[in-house]
């Protein structure tokens, strides 16, 4: 994200001050951060950890300076960019959001990476000289006319941090910037991030929550306490070591501490869906299949994790699932007893009639939401389907109570942190209790308690009867709860079937990268 600066940037890294600060968001009882005491030196590489719903998000919007004013949310205390506030600094900092859609500005890729530049005042031609340096920095290895809206989640992920890095910010803020990307991506803008940190000299806070990805370009961790404060703070080997137990407590993602898999009665049940030779894509501008050649089928009481690089088609495959998307070519069919009637082909589906069959939970999560609080939109799809009041509020506050939402049930869906945004959207699809969960990118934001209990609840599902597709690049989710693996990477299709091979999946997306560049 980059706003207009009337002042040139300064160069070097900028230094960061928080003294009793604290935010509230309007509407909201509790603070989202609060009593923050915190300095960050210029140049420092800063690991900021915790809890979902901790504050990490809030803080890093309240530095970036794009909190908004007092109809927004109630401020405490000072927080300062270079001992000015972050108002003034905008031309200062880059921030990259969790929701790489929201970042997006203008329709080609080259124009949309030079817009922060040209805000700033940079020279045509150093301009251009930046963007083509930030697209290789990142891997983004497309033509500068792409078109913007016609990329995956991954790719505009990193079509957002090409933009900040390209206005050499004093101070860059990127909020989980590789949540969405494969393996081998994940690495390669980590790589990316701390060589333009060491070119510039930018201060650097970068909110993940699998703590192992940026051990190796930080040297500082700072965890958020819940309930305010810092709960640590200090050398990433020291504060891992001596905290260990309460940051385990506090769901920080431990390195060698991952959560345990959950039980699981593992029985196939009914053939509920099935591919054949199935090509998948958007009737966009293209035209153009972006996968082809899929051969798979959905059992109930099973579960098939879609892994592969960006790009490779996951999303546009599960949108196809779940019969909200036209197939490009072959076939796909719902068994007849799954059907029961509705025909065989499920994007002919009326919209009742696949609210009680598919549950589709989308990249986006704010794509799905429709009302003003939390408790109201988990009772969309139970009032759609005409439960009962008692039966609408007892699946409401079961769901609630089980993945931690219990205290934002009257909270508007749009100001939660994108770990919660991303609970809420699985949980409106589970209210309506359908057969088979489509499911993009699950655990997103999450922290490790909420990741298992998210997890352990997928897994009861399964032990009903129900079946879950879902896209993802959390190995550990895999590991946990597939009992199939597709991978979209060309050449490394035929993985369907073996979870175990997820490792050579892998290895294959990120050898097939540069022929599916996202």
């Amino acid at each position: 994200m980059s706003h207009p600066s009337d002042a040139a940037p300064q160069a070097g890294g900028a230094r960061v001050s928080a003294r009793g600060w604290g935010w509230r968001h309007a509407g909201r009882r509790l603070p989202a951060v609060s009593q923050l005491d915190l300095e960050i030196a210029p140049g420092e590489r800063v690991l900021l950890l915790g809890a979902s719903g901790a504050g990490k998000s809030t803080l890093l919007a309240g530095l970036a300076g794009v909190l908004g004013g007092d109809d927004e949310g109630d401020e405490a205390g000072d927080l300062l960019v270079d001992g000015r506030t972050p108002a003034e600094q905008r031309g200062r900092v880059g921030l990259v959001l969790q929701d790489p859609d929201s970042q997006v500005v203008l329709a080609r890729v080259g124009d949309d990476v030079a817009f922060g530049c040209e805000n700033l005042g940079v020279p045509r031609d150093e301009i251009w000289r930046r963007v083509g340096h930030a697209l290789d920095a990142v891997g983004l290895d497309l033509p500068l006319s792409a078109s913007t809206s016609e990329l995956s989640g991954g790719q505009k992920q990193r079509l957002a941090l090409a933009g900040a890095l390209a206005m050499r910010p004093g101070l860059l803020l990127l909020d989980e910037p590789t949540a969405n990307l494969d393996p081998g991506g994940v690495v390669e803008v980590r790589d990316a991030v701390a060589r333009v940190a060491a070119d510039t000299g930018a201060t650097l806070v970068v909110v993940e929550h699998r703590v192992s990805v940026w051990l190796p370009v930080v040297d500082r961790v700072v965890v958020l306490a819940a309930g305010g404060g810092v709960l640590a703070d200090g050398r990433p080997e020291d504060v891992l070591r001596a905290e260990r137990d309460r940051l385990v407590d506090a769901g920080v993602w431990v390195p060698g501490a991952a959560p345990p898999a959950p039980d699981r009665s593992r029985v196939s049940g009914d053939l509920l869906l099935s591919a054949s030779g199935l090509g998948v894509g958007h009737r966009g501008a293209t035209g153009r299949a972006v996968a082809v050649g899929i051969d798979l089928s959905v059992r109930a009481g099973r579960a098939l994790a879609v892994t592969g690089a960006n790009g490779a088609g996951k999303s546009t495959l599960a949108l196809t699932l779940a019969g909200l998307l036209a197939p490009a070519s072959g076939s796909l069919e719902a068994a007849p007893r799954f059907a029961d009637g509705a025909g065989a082909s499920p994007i002919r589906w009326r919209p009742r009639q696949l609210l009680t069959r598919i549950g589709t939970v989308f990249q986006d999560p704010e794509h799905q939401f429709l009302t003003a609080t939390v408790r109201k939109e988990l009772a969309v799809g139970p009032e759609a389907l005409g439960a009962s009041p008692t039966e609408v509020a007892s699946r409401v506050d079961r769901l609630l109570d089980r993945l931690r939402l219990d205290h934002l049930a009257g909270a508007n869906p749009f100001t939660l942190s994108g770990g919660e945004k991303r609970r809420l959207s699985v949980a409106t699809v589970l209210a309506s209790r359908p057969s088979l969960l489509v499911l993009d990118e699950p655990t997103f934001g999450q922290d490790a308690r909420t990741w298992r209990e998210l997890v352990a609840l997928l897994a009861e599902l399964l032990d009903e009867g129900r079946a879950v597709v879902a896209v993802t690049h959390d190995a550990e989710f895999v590991a946990a709860l597939a009992d199939d693996v597709h991978d979209l990477t060309p050449n490394a299709r035929r993985v369907h079937g073996d979870p175990a091979a997820l490792g050579a999946a892998d290895g294959a997306s990120t050898a097939a990268r540069r022929r599916t560049r996202s």
